[in-house]
């Protein structure tokens, strides 16, 4: 895998080591998982975004219910989204 070097404030890099003390993972390992992390929130962020730019409009909004409820007899156990 290609590495590559980036600055980071004492201070982080100083939160980072003791990361790395307490989880015995490496500080490269703590970057990519927080990274990940953050794509994570970001992504449900933009999602909830996206629902509530969707609710605002109300004939949008509807006609997603009416989807889900056209999807919601396809689930074999019978309960509801």
């Amino acid at each position: 895998m290609r590495t590559t070097t980036f600055r980071v404030s004492e201070r982080s890099k100083n939160i980072l080591a003791e990361f790395s003390a307490r989880e015995g993972k490496s500080m490269q390992a703590i970057v990519e998982q927080a990274i990940e992390y953050y794509r994570r929130q970001r992504f449900l962020e933009g999602l909830a975004d996206d629902f509530a730019s969707l609710r605002a409009r109300p004939g949008d909004w509807n006609e997603e219910a009416e989807e889900r409820c056209a999807w919601d007899v396809t689930l074999a156990d019978g309960d509801k989204l």
